[in-house]
């Protein structure tokens, strides 16, 4: 058995554009934003559901959005979207990258959040 959650919601802006894109989301959901000083392509905005990360990270790529998983067994809930349906796209070895039917991306990445709100929160996967 294995455990996993939605953790976040990854609005992808090209790198030119990060800021201002980080600037305008937390504008226009009535938050802020701080930039992670340990991952500078990650900026946190801080506003909507506190156990929801939404995220603005610049990448070199075009705009788009995606989801974020996070789970105790990176390896078996891969397996079970594989089975759902998806593609994996890239294995990084800590979390893999796939693309679920109509094309959208979906990372699938160790836990991230509290271990309390994790285990409050997250959905029991029976061991295929």
């Amino acid at each position: 058995m294995h455990r996993s959650r939605l953790f976040g919601i990854l609005i992808d802006a090209p790198a030119a554009d990060a800021d201002a894109a980080a600037t305008f989301w937390a504008a226009a959901l009535g938050g802020s934003s701080r930039r992670s000083t340990e991952e500078p392509e990650y900026t946190r905005i801080d506003a909507g559901p506190p156990d929801l990360a939404l995220v603005v990270q610049s990448v070199d790529d075009a705009p788009r959005y995606h989801l974020d998983i996070e789970t105790d067994d990176v390896a078996a809930e891969s397996a079970r979207l594989l089975a759902l349906g998806a593609e994996l796209v890239t294995d990084h070895g800590g979390h893999r990258i796939l693309r679920a039917p109509g094309g959208h991306l979906i990372c699938v990445v160790p836990v991230q959040s509290a271990e309390t709100l994790f285990a409050a929160d997250s959905q029991a996967w029976p061991s295929a």
